[in-house]
């Protein structure tokens, strides 16, 4: 084993990330105020924690290429979740047991154990018998700087389990016991597993928590499992399930049985662009969730790596989140309260009417802004109220609220000559006399939350600088919109775009 060959291949990676970074910064579709590597390609959230008073995001990352590769784990600092510090690469591909061309330091957790950082993560390895998945663990005394465990690997995949589908471990302490739960596949169906252990390096086998019986993938990608208000949560992202790209399961949980008794499954996100969220725990007790703001099935293989390649890099994190309960016993996914923060050029009305002729809003620069509302649904007879989001030069993302069919999508078929895609989802209308809508834009990604943010579409738009307007309008009636106000958002990164 050999700690110095990371040392010098994370070398080698930050001499690359200092040769790209300036040009990289100057891309017009670099994002105001979502989290995004310095240069290269990023997907999948990692071992986020609190950590020393700061914030620390790790993240799936190709320092060298604006494409998916051999994985090293980025990492980056923050006090606020809005601002931050890029620290060195915490891991690279440096050993037997990771080493693989199309594989290296895959996704996993992160975790504080005897005053160091730990760094649980899936080690991707070929030695002439396939592909083989295992738990690996790195440590560091600063948070900064990690050495990898001796005794790796410290988990291999299950009698059963496929070894090339065991990946993603989420690591947490209860009780003073710590519990892991990875994704894996067995028989062509996706399950979570769980296993537990003393000191990260022993680990013994529970149960599965929870599987699918064929409805929800062949694969459960980067599982996280975690209590709130008093009842436990189960999210993953599974592989070949259609429109699910991320789920979650709520229910009773018995640490002795290691089975989640679970009521059906659920959408976090019914966008095009949300995947693998993975959770952590602010000081002061809030439940934050982050989504990496993308998924697999148009990826190479499929169809295409993105248009922000051309810039020298591609991918970022949606918007982080606040999980809580809605009354109805749903999961809310509310963007954090720091996003306060950054609000500048207030614009508001008490009362807008919207008739079949289209109406201008205004929110900030007409690309990053947020802007919300309420659909005074008691003293509205409309059938549709549609909205036109960065809108300009005959292009638009359309979002329509159809009242007749019960049905919220967001269109972006028009959206910017690449995208493609509706995403859809049911509103939640019995009983209510309002529906509230958030709605947070930026460079090339729009979110859009509903019904008490339990509804939700987060979507990827790489629109042009001139395409600004935002218009709403309605169909067969009217609509009263109450409590209308946006915000543009200040810029959390240093900047200058392209000419």
């Amino acid at each position: 084993m050999s700690n110095e060959l990371m040392t010098s291949k994370i070398s080698r990676a930050l001499e690359e990330t200092a040769r790209t970074k300036n040009h990289v910064s100057k891309g017009r579709m670099r994002q105001c105020y979502h989290f995004m590597p310095e240069t290269g390609w990023m997907n999948d959230p990692n071992g986020l924690i609190f950590y020393k008073g700061e914030y620390h995001f790790f993240f799936q990352f190709n320092p060298y290429a604006p494409f998916w590769g051999s994985m090293y784990w980025g990492h980056a600092v923050s006090r606020d979740l809005l601002h931050w510090t890029y620290l060195p690469p915490a891991l690279a591909p440096s050993e037997s047991y990771d080493d693989h061309p199309d594989g290296g330091c895959f996704s996993g957790s992160a975790v504080v154990y005897e005053g160091k950082l730990w760094l649980i993560y899936t080690s991707v390895s070929d030695q002439g018998k396939g592909i083989r998945q295992t738990q690996s663990i790195a440590y560091s005394e600063d948070g900064v700087h990690f050495l990898k465990y001796e005794g790796n690997p410290v988990l291999e995949a299950p009698e059963g389990i496929n070894p090339s589908e065991f990946r993603d471990p989420k690591v947490w302490n209860h009780d003073g016991t710590f519990y892991m739960v990875t994704g894996a596949s067995q028989n062509g169906r996706g399950k979570a597993l769980l296993f537990s252990s003393e000191n990260l390096k022993e680990w013994k086998w529970i149960n599965e928590i929870a599987a699918s019986r064929g409805e929800l993938g062949s694969m459960w990608e980067c599982p996280d499992f975690y209590s709130i208000g008093g009842r436990h949560v189960l999210t993953f992202s599974p592989v070949g399930a259609g429109d699910h790209t991320s789920v979650y399961m709520t229910g009773a949980f018995d640490y002795k049985t290691g089975k989640l008794e679970s009521q059906t499954a659920r959408e976090m996100d019914w966008g095009l662009d949300y995947y693998a969220p993975q959770s952590f725990l602010a000081p002061d007790g809030r439940r934050i969730v982050v989504g990496w703001a993308n998924e697999w099935q148009w990826m190479p293989k499929w169809k295409d790596w993105g248009p922000t390649f051309k810039e020298g890099w591609c991918g970022f994190f949606n918007l982080p989140r606040e999980v809580g309960f809605w009354e109805d016993g749903s999961l809310q996914f509310k963007p954090i309260r720091e996003l306060e923060s950054l609000r500048k050029d207030a614009c508001a009305f008490r009362q807008i009417s919207v008739s079949e002729d289209r109406t201008r809003l205004r929110a900030g620069d007409g690309i990053s802004y947020e802007m919300k509302f309420l659909i005074d649904l008691e003293h509205s007879d409309g059938d549709v109220l549609e909205l036109e989001l960065r809108a300009g030069n005959g292009r638009k993302t359309v979002c329509r609220f159809d009242f007749l069919r019960n049905e919220l999508s967001v269109n972006r078929n028009h959206a910017d000559g690449w995208s493609r895609g509706i995403s859809r989802s049911v509103m939640k209308l019995h009983n209510q006399t309002q529906m509230d809508v958030d709605i947070f834009s930026d460079r090339c990604s729009i979110e859009i939350f509903t019904d008490h943010y339990t509804n939700n579409h987060s979507n990827n738009v790489f629109a042009g600088e001139d395409q600004r307007d935002i218009f709403i309008r309605a169909e067969g009636g009217s609509f009263v919109i109450r409590n209308f106000e946006s915000y543009g958002m200040q810029s959390c990164f240093d900047q200058t775009l392209g000419e």
